[in-house]
Parts: structure tokens; sequence; C-alpha cells
């Protein structure tokens, strides 16, 4: 099954709903940082991901410093911001 990239028009609409998320790599992904009390808050969230992404063979980039979590999401099949990226963003802000 092939995973189409949002067009402009669904990228922005969808970017309005996505408050905390920013845009990255020129439109083609979307971005978003986590701050923890500690490492231990870090860690167990992104374990939390980690089992979300797995379930749905979605896996994000990442990058953790003590209580820091940056997230990437692109959809590297559609050559950028795909659905499958809002439907994960969205899931991962269910966690905090």
């Amino acid at each position: 099954m092939s995973v189409e990239e949002l067009s402009q028009e669904e990228r922005d609409t969808w970017m309005r709903a996505l408050k905390q998320w920013s845009l990255a790599r020129e439109g083609k992904a979307i971005e978003r940082t986590f701050e923890f009390a500690d490492f231990r808050e870090a860690w167990g969230f992104m374990s939390q991901v980690a089992l979300m992404a797995e379930k749905r063979d979605h896996h994000p980039e990442w990058f953790n410093v003590y209580n820091k979590v940056e997230i990437t999401l692109t959809t590297h099949d559609a050559g950028g911001l795909s659905l499958r990226d809002v439907n994960m963003a969205k899931a991962i802000d269910k966690l905090v």
C-alpha cells in the first residue's frame, strides 16, 4: 500500500491542529521538543513512544539528552509528511 505525501493545503490544515509541532526540513517533516522533570521521566516517555511506534510500524527520529526528547516525524516512503506522521504526532501528544 502506497503512502502519499500531504499536499501543501493538507499540511497547512494539519499544522493548525498540531499547535506544538513545527515544520522542519522544508515542510517535509514535523518536529517537537518535549521536556520532563528528569531523565527517568524522559526515558519512560521514550519507552511509551517506542512501543507505539513498533505497533504502528512508523518509527520517529529522535534525540535525547537528560530530560529533553526531540522528535522528528516524516514518512520516507512518501518523500515527506504524510497522514501517518500526523496521526503519530496526535498519539504522542496524548502521552504528555
